[in-house]
């Protein structure tokens, strides 16, 4: 056993300080980004926000709204082959199709891909860290070269490394932040979000490879903060949970008798009973269910979203998203126990 004394930040713990701008308005700002990809070669160019591979916000009807801002969307694992067929094949230019490790993932995949065509995949466990994952990352670059594949989740720099050798493009970076997951209660494992963006970033950035920022972002200052500290992109579930696009019905809340609609993590109770027939004798669920207050079209929230980034970036004179992280001296407002604790000396 050891204990790190480093000082690890969340996105609550830390503002961005302004500077001065020649920027005249937030029009002036481009919040596109453009990327080449080390493992699949291929180049991006687009908002680097991608709507979560969860079966709420992961839907077709999703994707379709957000590719018209040019916002990714990773699709649920749980969308079948006739949903795929019967989709214009446009809308995939901008998904993942999602997977997550296990006999039937490469099939999935396979036939998902030859439907779609599809320019991205999402491997997603809740463990990033297992020999299994990193094999079976191995395994879907040798299957699909020309992909460009995000895989995670991790939350160090040493497992971004390897995951960008074993051929991954992109590191999905996070465990515990999201508002449904309960993993840091469950199991006491988990990192300080934006440490955890930081220091991932630094590593996947020295490989030629990227990081996507999962979980933990409440408010759209949270978003600025990831990209402020290193993040290339960003994925949002609760912020873009309950709308007419995501998946779930329109419900009166019992106890605010306002309009709600069902959003649960995918390792919840709900989840696995849904999917699954239940939880495993081996397991316990590390997700929560909640009813979020329903919130209309999608589009209006996608505004809000990338207006307050554009914002962000005329208080610090980025004309540029990518500039963001180069203009950024964070500010801590918040003091962690060993900064002002002073051990007693008997002495």
């Amino acid at each position: 056993m050891r204990i790190e004394n480093e000082v690890k930040l969340d996105f609550k713990d830390v503002l961005i300080r302004p500077k001065r701008s020649i920027l005249k308005s937030r029009s002036d700002v481009d919040i596109t980004r453009k990327f080449t990809f080390k493992n699949s070669g291929k180049t991006w160019q687009g908002v680097p926000i991608i709507s979560a591979n969860m079966d709420h916000t992961g839907t077709i009807e999703v994707a379709k709204e957000l590719g018209k801002h040019g916002i990714l969307t990773a699709l649920s694992k749980f969308i079948n082959e006739e949903e795929y067929k019967k989709t214009d094949k446009k809308i995939f230019n901008k998904t993942f199709i999602s997977a997550g490790i296990g006999e039937t993932s490469i099939p999935y995949l396979k036939t998902a891909m030859a439907i779609t065509n599809a320019p991205f995949i999402c491997l997603d466990v809740a463990n990033g860290y297992s020999q299994p994952f990193i094999d079976f990352v191995k395994q879907v670059r040798e299957e699909f070269p020309e992909k460009t594949i995000m895989a995670g989740n991790v939350v160090t720099g040493e497992m971004v490394e390897e995951l960008i050798i074993a051929g991954a493009d992109i590191i999905k970076v996070g465990i515990g932040p999201g508002s449904v997951c309960t993993t840091r209660k469950k199991t006491g494992v988990g990192y300080p979000q934006l440490s955890a963006i930081i220091e991932c970033a630094d590593a996947a950035h020295g490989l030629k490879g990227y990081v996507c920022a999962d979980g933990g972002c409440t408010v759209g200052g949270d978003i600025a903060k990831a990209f402020a500290g290193g993040a290339d992109f960003v994925m949002l579930g609760g912020m873009l949970a309950g709308h007419d696009e995501c998946l779930g019905e329109v419900f009166i809340n019992e106890k605010t008798k306002q309009k709600a609609m069902r959003y649960y993590g995918m390792s919840s109770a709900e989840a696995m009973n849904k999917y699954h027939g239940g939880v495993a004798s081996y397991r316990a669920s590390e997700g929560k269910s909640v009813d979020v207050p329903y919130k209309g079209a999608i589009n209006e929230t996608v505004l809000e979203i990338l207006g307050g980034i554009r914002s962000t970036c005329t208080y610090v004179g980025a004309e540029h998203l990518k500039e963001l992280t180069k203009r950024t001296t964070f500010i801590r407002v918040t003091q962690q126990l060993n900064d002002i604790f002073t051990p007693f000396n008997a002495g």
